[in-house]
């Protein structure tokens, strides 16, 4: 099994569209959630009225899609896929590769992941449909909705000809694709070294929208206590959570082959050593109430790494800010981790994004990776009042300097499928 490095990311969040603005913010323990503003649709009959939105290009670290994508082509795509590239298009600056020769480019691939992929546009041309009539349907429709479609706009821009892939496992598609995409890497077939050299791989969502909205809310799974302080409403274990808070963004890694990035003298964020999955086959939207499939997910990724359980630093937690999921997750913690649960640290970084569902898990990851490199994990916001058993380092209110050589990072999602990650510095 060849070793698997990260040569490169990519960021846009409701914190900033850059690796740099969103950590910066992360770390100072500043909030992306806010109130939907008007001019993107009308909230006033919704239930839910705050979402984690990346700030637009008029603001101080907003999102320009205009150096990413030409104008003529934005309007070929969902949103979801134009931040996909945007995230893709940082990773692929940051870890300077650009191949020129077809026999890299044929070793490239992309693997990109989304929970529900263009529901912006579905919900546009249902509208369409209804009162304008078939006629008046866009003929990008289809190719603009389909999830895999970032992948291949990524593929077209760059000319990377190698596996071309996406997954959709709803909150763990972005670290399904990473995790996925690294074995693309590890394992070949017949005499090859692997499937592919390098990855471009991670996680894309963007379906902030009103079917959106009141699709989650339908099945109460949204924050509706806190439409008036919207910075407070994730607050993941913290006694007055009330469901999770909506939000859209993308993370991108580069993966790379070590011996391949030691070559070409490629700056080494760190390995990826170790990746496990699971599925609690219990629930479509709960999790198993003894934590089974994480507990199992965390496990597996340990024992792939050849780690034991007092070798972890942090966790960044899948911790969204449900009533049952966040004492689930952080029971299992303990149950596997015994002893060693009171000697790391954890933390839920969506209590400052707010859930950016398939990409939370690529954004997470990045942050853990960062958390590494900067030696100091990110706080959990709004840990006013932590719920009974929250008896370990949970990072309240501010970021906390600390070391950390290895960190692990967790992403479950609805159908009880579940991912674990875990990174090591190099």
């Amino acid at each position: 099994m060849r070793r698997v490095v990260i040569t490169g990311v990519g960021l846009v969040t409701p914190l900033g569209a850059s690796v740099r603005g969103s950590w910066s913010r992360l770390i100072a323990g500043e909030s992306g959630v806010d109130r939907i503003p008007e001019t993107l649709f009308d909230t006033s009959d919704l239930a839910t009225q705050i979402a984690g939105i990346i700030p637009d290009s008029t603001t101080q670290d907003g999102l320009d899609l205009s150096k990413y994508i030409s104008t003529k082509d934005l309007r070929k795509m969902d949103r979801f896929m134009h931040l996909a590239i945007a995230a893709a298009s940082q990773a692929i600056e940051d870890a300077g590769w650009n191949p020129s020769s077809e026999a890299s480019q044929n070793r490239t691939g992309v693997f990109i992941g989304s929970g529900i992929g263009g529901l912006t546009l579905i919900e546009e041309n249902a509208k369409v449909l209804f009162e304008r009539g078939p006629n008046k349907v866009t003929p990008f429709f289809i190719p603009s909705s389909l999830i895999n479609l970032a992948a291949g706009h990524i593929a077209m821009k760059y000319g990377f000809k190698g596996p071309n892939h996406s997954v959709a496992t709803a909150c763990s598609s972005g670290a399904h694709a990473i995790g996925d995409a690294a074995r693309m890497i590890a394992y070949g077939y017949g005499d090859k070294d692997g499937y592919a050299d390098v990855m471009i791989a991670g996680g894309s969502e963007g379906a902030i929208c009103r079917l959106g909205i009141v699709g989650f809310n339908a099945c109460r799974s949204l924050s509706t206590n806190f439409n008036h302080s919207p910075h407070q409403a994730s607050r993941p274990w913290d006694r007055d959570r009330d469901g999770f808070v909506m939000g859209e963004g993308a993370g991108v890694l580069v993966l790379e082959e070590y011996e391949h990035a030691k070559k070409r003298g490629a700056r080494i964020y760190a390995e990826l050593v170790g990746y496990g999955v699971s599925c609690d086959a219990y629930h479509m939207t709960a999790p198993s109430p003894e934590g089974t499939g994480a507990l199992s997910a965390m496990k597996m990724a340990l024992e792939q790494a050849r780690l034991n359980t007092d070798d972890i630093d942090y966790i960044n937690a899948h911790g969204t800010s449900t009533q049952i999921g966040d004492m689930i997750e952080l029971n299992a913690v303990k149950a596997l981790f015994l002893d060693a649960a009171y000697k790391l640290s954890m933390s839920s970084t969506k209590s400052a994004t707010g859930h950016l569902l398939g990409a939370a898990g690529s954004v997470e990851a990045i942050f853990s990776i960062l958390a590494m490199q900067e030696g100091i994990v990110p706080p959990t916001l709004n840990l006013d009042n932590p719920s009974d058993g929250c008896d370990i380092d949970l990072v309240r209110h501010q970021a906390k300097q600390r070391k950390v050589e290895i960190a692990l990072s967790n992403s479950f999602g609805f159908g009880g499928t579940n991912a674990s990650l875990i990174f090591r510095r190099i």
